[in-house]
């Protein structure tokens, strides 16, 4: 499971902007059903955590919008990373950011 970029083999050699390009390109990729997927979990994390943000009321609140604002990077990072990598090989020389040998 990876957490960051630079730690998928496919990505190697990209500085940060290039890598989201790549991974960005690759997300375009995704077929219907695995968008929605990954979509819908982001909806199920931000949709609380506006509703937190709007009925805010005392500072227990303030620690449930501080955990889901910490697991939503910690979630959908690594579900797009594990769903678009077979698309970034791809992606990559697409963008014509193949390695030069």
């Amino acid at each position: 499971m990876h957490f960051s970029s630079h730690t998928i083999d496919e990505l190697q050699g990209l500085n940060f902007a290039e890598r989201m390009q790549v991974v960005r390109k690759a997300t375009d990729q995704l077929p219907t059903p695995k968008k929605l997927v990954l979509n819908l979990l982001k909806l199920a994390i931000l949709v609380p955590l506006f509703m937190l943000i709007a009925r805010y009321q005392n500072a227990a609140d303030l620690l449930w919008i501080a955990v889901l604002l910490v697991a939503y990077p910690l979630l959908t990072r690594p579900l797009t990373f594990k769903l678009c990598r077979p698309y970034l090989r791809q992606s990559r020389s697409q963008l014509k950011l193949d390695p030069q040998d």
